[in-house]
């Protein structure tokens, strides 16, 4: 177990209840890259594939809480950009 991978997944989970938060009350997907989350998820996929057959310890929870914390985030990602198209299409019909 390395205590520098728990710190760095705890540090990493500290931050995204408050993306989350801000993609939920926002939204918008303005600011927000569905590539760049995709891509994030995937990493922690691996890390949680390697801590099953390869090391298994505790961290395999963090991974496991940061993956679910980004996959909220990306499906409010999907929902706020469903947000964006119907308020684009509003004001185009308003006008």
């Amino acid at each position: 177990m390395s205590i520098f991978e728990a710190a760095m997944l705890l540090c990493f989970g500290l931050a995204w209840p408050f993306s989350i938060f801000r993609s939920y009350h926002s939204k918008t997907a303005k600011g927000k890259s569905g590539f760049f989350t995709a891509v994030i998820l995937i990493g922690y996929v691996c890390g949680i594939i390697n801590k099953i057959f390869y090391h298994y310890d505790f961290v395999l929870y963090l991974y496991i809480l940061n993956f679910l914390m980004v996959l909220v985030d990306f499906l409010l990602y999907f929902r706020n950009k469903r947000f964006d198209t119907a308020r684009q299409q509003y004001e185009n019909f308003g006008s």
